[in-house]
């Protein structure tokens, strides 16, 4: 008899999995599609030669994941690559402001102004940020905090709604790359703890940068499956799992899953009815004949770079898609720019690009034509550029990862309290009604993003019950 079983072969399947494997457990992990990956895959999604991230293109949040950094993932392939810039954010006179490296960059493109306030707000968190990070990301009680003054001053700031912490600032530039950095999580600007949601972006980026995998973000996948495989562990593709029974016996049984996809499989009835999925997005993938035109010269060397013309005109599209169940016109678009420091990942001398604009849970239109008159206006002769494009709305994203349901990529709005007590209001989260059977996806603390650590807290609950067995 096997340990544990993970059903679900993405990020935090995978990170569960070799946490186990690494104290000595058995391990086999189960994937319907025909490779590992989930949130985290590189294909050819255009033209021949252009290699696309489907999901997740950076990851601020994998470059500074303490479980990941805990993983020698560097010695099966996974290369961070950063560009000159972790983000930018146009305007529409051809400015930009900037989330550099570098604290006093960041402020300087805020203008005087408002860089005293930006400074005052980021730079008490920096010096702890390695602590703070594991103690944020391990909520709930996985762990107790190792610096519970610094979380308990975060939280001071963060909890509230971001529109709170934008009042620090005074003009334009700064509220807008915040509202930006908030929408990440696909949540409206006045929800609860959204100003945690902007914080930990800005802070990820001044520690350790918003990079991309070299190759894409298959070799994050990759390299924790082949980390797996080197530890005993074992990984079974083009395996769907419909109900308990199909998987092997073990001790204990860990789903990488919706809640609700749990639920149907492990016979728990309405236990998860109550939980919400959010908005989603519509996605398209480009192959371009050049670098996109940016009007802001910031734009041109940043790895991400967010397309809105203000905090308002964000705030609009965020409730558009999450509240008045619409599609925004214009659209927030978040877009990855991987070719510019990863130029293999394209023919010579050509790109990838990757955008997408929120629409509402299960939307079935088309949003090509307000993407792409967005992007013009900030990048004008954009449309030039483009060789072909791969377009996913709601009902290809989830058919692409049963996790994305109605295309909520968060698996699960990010909104409320459920941003923070999730899936269900309980400090153990990762258990389930069954005393075998938990829950390591996106759909547990500290949620959505490539990092791994809900695998990582999961696996800590599938241990310590494992150890208590006779």
């Amino acid at each position: 008899m096997l340990d544990a079983v993970v059903v679900g072969a993405g990020p935090n399947g995978l990170t569960a999995a070799v946490e186990l494997a690494r104290r000595g457990f058995s391990v086999a992990v189960f994937e319907a599609k025909d490779t590992v990956g989930g949130g985290a895959r590189t294909a050819e999604l255009t033209l021949p030669g252009f290699h696309h991230d489907p999901c997740s293109a950076a990851h601020p949040l994998g470059v500074n994941s303490p479980a990941f950094k805990a993983m020698p993932l560097h010695r099966y392939g996974l290369e961070w690559l950063h560009a000159d810039l972790p983000m930018a954010h146009p305007f529409l006179d051809g400015s930009a402001a900037v989330l550099s490296r570098s604290v006093g960059e960041t402020a300087a493109s805020f203008g005087p102004r408002d860089a005293g306030a930006y400074r005052r707000l980021v730079e008490p968190f920096l010096p702890r940020w390695d602590t703070l990070v594991r103690d944020f990301m391990s909520l709930p009680l996985s762990a107790l905090p190792r610096d519970p003054v610094t979380l308990a001053r975060f939280g001071l700031v963060g909890l509230p709604p971001s529109t709170w912490l934008m009042r620090r600032f005074k003009d334009e530039r700064a509220k807008a790359l915040f509202a930006g950095l908030v929408a990440h999580v696909i949540a409206p600007l006045g929800g609860l703890a959204t100003g945690a949601v902007g914080l930990v972006f800005a802070l990820a980026a001044h520690a350790a940068g918003w990079p991309v995998a070299r190759g894409g973000s298959q070799a994050i996948s990759d390299a924790l499956a082949a980390y797996l495989k080197d530890l005993g562990g074992t990984v079974h593709t083009d395996y769907e799992v419909k109900r308990l029974d199909d998987l092997p016996p073990a001790r204990a049984y860990v789903f990488d899953t919706s809640p609700t996809a749990l639920a149907r499989i492990a016979g728990f009835g309405g236990h998860y009815d109550a939980y919400r999925y959010g908005a989603s997005v519509f996605k398209l993938d480009y192959a371009l004949d050049g670098p996109v035109p940016w009007t802001a010269e910031q734009a041109r060397r940043a790895g991400t770079v967010q397309v809105g013309a203000s905090r308002a005109e964000i705030g609009a599209a965020l409730d558009a898609a999450s509240r008045q169940g619409r599609a925004p016109d214009p659209p927030f678009l978040i877009t990855v720019q991987p070719t510019l420091v990863d130029p293999g990942r394209a023919p010579e001398g050509k790109h990838v690009f990757w955008a997408y604009g929120h629409v509402p849970n299960g939307w079935t239109g088309d949003l090509t034509d307000a993407v792409e008159r967005q992007l013009e206006r900030f990048a004008p002769g954009f449309r030039d550029r483009v060789l072909a494009r791969a377009t996913a709305g709601p009902p290809e994203l989830a058919a692409h990862n049963a996790n994305y349901v109605g295309g909520d990529i968060a698996c699960g709005a990010a909104s409320g309290l459920q941003l923070l007590l999730r899936p269900k209001l309980s400090l153990r989260p990762y258990a389930t009604p069954h005393p075998a059977v938990f829950i390591c996806s996106s759909a547990t603390p500290p949620g959505p993003g490539v990092h791994g650590m809900s695998g990582h807290n999961a696996a800590k609950a599938v241990w310590r019950r494992l150890r208590q067995e006779p």
